[in-house]
């Protein structure tokens, strides 16, 4: 008995073909995203230079005047502070006297 091997043949053949399609396919999806990542890239980047570059030089500058105003405030309240606390111990020497005047001693 001979065998025909004909059609396993044929059967081989389009298997053969059919892989070699599904690797172009591959393929040609693996280069196509490449190239819209690439893409994508290039617009968010174009978009980072015209408009997200401005506004952060802008927000810095704000963040300076901000830091500014807060070394001063900060030390406006130092300063109240010290005269807070000086009145306070000027109004409880005058309420509460460590020495009696010479008005207030009993002879």
């Amino acid at each position: 008995m001979g065998a025909d091997l004909t059609t396993t043949n044929v059967l081989l053949g389009i298997m053969a073909t059919v892989s070699v399609l599904e690797a172009a396919a591959v393929l040609a999806v693996v280069s196509g995203v490449l190239l819209i990542l690439r893409r994508v890239d290039q617009v968010v980047s174009s978009i980072e230079d015209r408009q997200i570059a401005p506004a952060m030089l802008r927000v810095d500058a704000i963040l300076d005047d901000v830091k500014s105003v807060t070394a001063t405030v900060r030390e406006r309240a130092g300063h109240m502070d010290w005269l807070v606390d000086w009145l306070l111990k000027t109004l409880d020497r005058r309420r509460n006297p460590a020495h009696p005047t010479a008005s207030t001693r009993v002879m």
